[in-house]
């Protein structure tokens, strides 16, 4: 930055502001936001003295490091300096930028461009700031952008009003109100050849609209419940409802744990629409007890003519022993393996090997979590066929 430059004086309201925002309503506008934008993260965050808490996030979270409640400083970040004028409401090629690439936050996240509009009280005081980062430099962004946001902002801050709930006392409670409702809605991620960019699979995710902390947060408070497997077939049901509407040729993959595998109702779901191309992903980040009785389960699967897929291959010891004990049919490289494997001799030799492990025991190989030319491009020499991930499309519902 100019070292004539004062320092950035953070805004300083006497508290944070008092919200009646109904959290799954909040997520759909930083949805919209986000998506509009072509932006990896979208949040809200409101003002204290000295930081800003993020009260909700959408998108990559993890990969942006981003989650709601943290709170980051108000001196160092962006926003304040959108504020104060020392920046602009649009931010391109923020690596680069000489107002933002010496910022402790732009290497934290990993920010390339940004995008932020104040959320205002009715007397006019910034109270927070709806804010959108991407990884990438943007190049996309201008002046429609910032006026977007602005837009959506002030929507915002028009439902400010009253102090925001507290959350459910229950989580159980929430899960099954979703099981009463049936309140899931399921997104649509394309498998791309990595020549081509043809999409030539799909997996389906379930999304729950009108719950806040997201889906992974929801399924752990279900499996703590006692009610995983319920939820679990609650979103398999969802998803084969929507599998018909796929092109032909082009396989769905369905998400289960093993403990659903287990399931006599889930099983005979899936054998039920055997008539519909289907594979199974398998994702499990604690032991199996029993890989005999889940063996059995699959062989059933296979027989009726649906694929088995191992998620994460990589992610840890888990992943790589259903991929010993499993014999799957396609195996999915974890996204930690993917991000950054140009520059990453490491990563290009774990690569390598599993290439040749797929390749001997007659796997299909798919790459998670590309989002690089040269991540695809280096996937592609090292002898990857698939991949999946922003670079090739995020997931969707299916129109």
């Amino acid at each position: 930055m100019n070292g004539s430059r004062p320092s950035p004086s953070p805004p300083t309201p006497s508290s944070a502001p008092a919200v009646a925002l109904s959290p799954a309503w909040l997520h759909r506008v930083l949805e919209a936001a986000r998506t509009r934008l072509g932006m990896d993260v979208a949040w809200m965050s409101t003002f204290t003295e000295s930081a800003q808490q993020i009260r909700a996030a959408t998108g990559a979270l993890d990969e942006m490091n981003v989650h709601e409640g943290m709170e980051p400083s108000l001196e160092g970040s962006f926003c304040v300096r959108v504020l104060n004028g020392q920046l602009p409401p649009v931010v391109t090629g923020a690596r680069r930028h000489p107002g933002t690439r010496d910022l402790a936050v732009t290497a934290e996240l990993g920010i390339g461009s940004y995008v932020g509009a104040p959320v205002r009280s009715p007397d006019g005081r910034p109270v927070g700031m709806l804010c959108c980062v991407s990884r990438d430099d943007g190049a996309h962004l201008d002046g429609a952008a910032a006026r977007t946001l602005e837009l959506l902002a002030d929507v915002i801050a028009d439902r400010l009003a009253e102090p925001l709930p507290a959350p459910p006392a229950d989580p159980a409670g929430q899960v099954r109100e979703v099981l009463r409702e049936g309140a899931v809605v399921t997104h649509v991620q394309p498998i791309a050849d990595l020549t081509t960019g043809e999409a030539v699979a799909y997996e389906a995710l379930a999304r729950f609209p009108d719950v806040a902390d997201g889906p992974a947060q929801l399924f752990s408070a279900a499996a703590a419940a006692g009610l995983g497997v319920e939820l679990e077939e609650l979103a398999a049901r969802a998803a084969l409802a929507v599998a018909p509407r796929l092109p032909a040729g082009r396989p769905l993959g369905v998400n289960l744990s093993p403990e659903a595998l287990l399931a006599p109702s889930v099983t005979g779901l899936l054998l039920d629409h055997r008539h519909l191309d289907l594979s199974v992903e398998v994702t499990e980040h604690r032991p199996v007890d029993d890989y005999d009785a889940l063996d059995r389960a699959l062989c059933r699967l296979r027989e009726g003519g649906i694929g088995l897929t191992v998620d994460d291959a990589g992610a840890g010891y888990a992943s790589l022993r259903h991929v010993l004990r499993l014999r799957p049919d396609v195996i999915k490289l974890d996204i930690a393996l993917v991000t950054g494997l140009h520059t990453d001799p490491a990563k290009r030799a774990m690569v390598t090997a599993m290439v040749s492990f797929a390749a001997a025991t007659g796997a299909g190989l798919v790459a998670e979590g590309v989002e690089e030319s040269a991540e695809a491009e280096t996937l592609r020499s090292l002898g990857v066929h698939q991949g999946q991930g922003h670079l090739f499309g995020r997931p969707t519902p299916l129109l």
